[in-house]
């Protein structure tokens, strides 16, 4: 059978020139002591992984602790100043409690600025929407977005569950492509893979960043009967290579050629090392297509 080719360690962000792991580590459950936080980011680190995606709303539990997770990795930043030089550094705004989103001038110039000082640094390598906001538009994002990149504040671009249609219209007022596309995707949502996301993301050179590519730990523990079907695929190729089957969720994304840059959501630090092994597997042509067909429950045409 033909085999794909194994997943490269580095990977281009986008356009930007930044070049970044080809895993990122999610920071959206980061809590506890600085000393519990900088264990996390070591376990990273010595895993290859220097891709590092935060949002000012992690940490937000529907009442309060929005930007904790910020607050916290800036803490570390501040007790250990060479870190921050050691990683690539995204975040995201616009998401604001208890409405759900907003992308006016006024409030992404805010939420940019708050970030970086809750950060404890002048810079953001990626800094991305986090949401749409269906009432601002894309002129006056892409206004905002370029006082801030030309005040040195963030290097690259990108958004965050954009539908294509979004993406597109606010690529044609920004000055610089964006970099990335962050939706949700993984062996049991297949909607980017369908609806022409990632044909988009391969046509213009953006990164493609996978939020819950477990799907929501579906996949580590499945109940329902296609969860177990797309399980047994995994497994198929899992096992034989001597890999957990959570590497292997995380490699079937890999795999494919838009570059999927999968974000582990992971806080255990053996789980953390464990993500790494993906790149160690190898994928058959037909065994890819094998989980393809079992999420979707159907064969192919």
């Amino acid at each position: 059978m033909t085999q794909l080719p194994s997943p490269p360690r580095r990977r281009p962000l986008g356009t930007s020139g930044i070049e970044v792991s080809g895993l990122a580590w999610g920071m959206w459950r980061f809590t506890g002591s600085p000393d519990e936080g900088l264990r996390l980011i070591e376990a990273a680190l010595d895993s290859g992984i220097d891709f590092f995606d935060t949002a000012d709303i992690y940490g937000f539990d529907g009442s309060g602790g929005f930007g904790n997770a910020e607050s916290l990795l800036g803490c570390i930043f501040t007790e250990n100043p060479s870190l921050r030089r050691r990683m690539v550094l995204a975040s995201k705004g616009g998401i604001l409690p208890p409405r759900p989103y907003d992308s006016s001038a006024a409030y992404l110039t805010a939420a940019i600025d708050a970030s970086l000082a809750r950060l404890g640094t002048d810079r953001m390598d990626l800094w991305q929407i986090h949401r749409p906001d269906i009432l601002t538009h894309p002129h006056e994002i892409a206004e905002t977005l370029h006082r801030a990149v030309r005040a040195g504040k963030i290097r690259a671009l990108g958004v965050s569950n954009f539908t294509r249609p979004q993406i597109e219209a606010l690529q044609a007022f920004l000055e610089l492509p964006l970099a990335s596309t962050q939706p949700e995707i993984s062996a049991l949502c297949l909607n980017p893979l369908e609806n022409g996301e990632l044909d988009m993301a391969m046509q213009h050179r953006m990164a493609v960043l996978a939020w819950s590519p477990l799907g929501g730990g579906r996949i580590a523990d499945p109940q329902s009967a296609r969860e177990q079907t797309v399980a047994a695929a995994l497994d198929r190729v899992a096992q034989p290579q001597g890999a957990s089957r959570t590497a292997a969720a995380y490699s079937w994304l890999m795999a494919h050629p838009a570059g999927i840059i999968p974000i582990v959501g992971t806080q255990n630090p053996r789980r953390i090392a464990e993500a790494a092994t993906a790149y160690d597997i190898t994928w058959a042509r037909n065994d890819w297509y094998d989980v393809l067909v079992a999420s979707r429950g159907e064969d192919l045409p």
